[in-house]
């Protein structure tokens, strides 16, 4: 079974949803469709299919987050360092504009580009992996070739 890397704040946001949907959503969701049984007629029932319909997305977030976090490996980046690899906090110039991006590699389950947190399997995140701060990467992107010079990388 592969397992996935997550930093400890990613492991931890997946098991708060966890606690989450298995304390709060699921018994709202068994409360909604118990009082949507108690109305009659489910065939025509648009509060039971809609209550029946949450339910399954619930339970299967449930699965998908017991999965995640049984195959989870937990990698503490503040104790590495060396090239970019894992967990590294990378600061980059874009070589065209000049604009300046913070990125954090991280394992997919966490990744979320608005946050700054790059999934380490993206173009960007393998094409920055071994480097080290004054090194330049080209990368294939939908919009076209981008050119990169790393700037910094940090392990916080």
């Amino acid at each position: 079974m592969e397992k996935i890397p997550l930093t400890r704040a990613g492991f931890a946001q997946l098991d708060d949803e966890l606690k989450q949907l298995r304390s709060v959503e699921r018994p709202a969701v068994i409360a909604a469709i118990a009082e949507a049984r108690a109305h009659g007629d489910l065939s025509e029932n648009a509060e039971y299919h809609a209550a029946r319909e949450k339910q399954s997305f619930v339970e299967g977030r449930i699965k998908e987050l017991e999965g995640l976090i049984g195959r989870a490996e937990v990698i503490d980046p503040s104790k590495l360092s060396g090239p970019i690899k894992f967990g590294a906090t990378v600061t980059l110039v874009d070589e065209d504009t000049d604009e300046e991006r913070t990125y954090q590699l991280v394992g997919e389950a966490e990744a979320d580009l608005e946050r700054g947190l790059l999934n380490l399997r993206s173009p960007l995140a393998r094409a920055l992996i071994g480097k080290e701060p004054g090194d330049s990467v080209e990368v294939t992107t939908p919009g076209g070739q981008k050119s990169y010079e790393i700037v910094t990388v940090q392990y916080i």
